[in-house]
């Protein structure tokens, strides 16, 4: 009977230590790919296709990233996937920019603003569809 409190504790401390690893890649992943949405803003090109660009070099770097680090996943296998997870995390993060503009929020913050929502639907969609692993029995 203690073996299933010792494996909650267990899975409990596993996820949590996978949500700090997702994060601190997560930071540098943010970094790469607000930089290059920053970037196509700044040369003037429609946020839509600034998100759509930064989404696509964002896969190919955080899908080594996340599989690695975060999941330990090198199986290359798993890319349409996690393009998949992309796709709906490019919606999501199109939708959100959207509201805020609709705010008078300007194009910056707004896709500074969306981080947050996307990060955290990337890791559950992620988790779940793509990197998952069989459960403890």
């Amino acid at each position: 009977m203690r073996l299933f409190p010792i494996w909650l504790t267990a899975s409990k401390l596993m996820l949590q230590k996978q949500i700090l690893k997702f994060i601190a890649v997560g930071v540098v992943n943010t970094l790469f790919g607000y930089g290059i949405y920053a970037f196509f803003i700044f040369l003037g090109l429609h946020y839509m296709y600034a998100v759509l660009f930064a989404t696509i070099a964002g896969v190919l770097f955080n899908f080594k990233t996340i599989g690695r680090y975060v999941f330990d996943s090198n199986d290359s296998r798993l890319l349409l996937k996690f393009i998949m997870v992309y796709a709906v995390v490019y919606g999501m993060n199109i939708g959100l920019i959207r509201l805020f503009t609709q705010w008078s929020i300007d194009y910056y913050t707004a896709g500074f603003l969306a981080v947050v929502p996307c990060a955290a639907i990337s890791f559950i969609l992620n988790k779940r569809y793509v990197f998952r692993t069989k459960v403890m029995q």
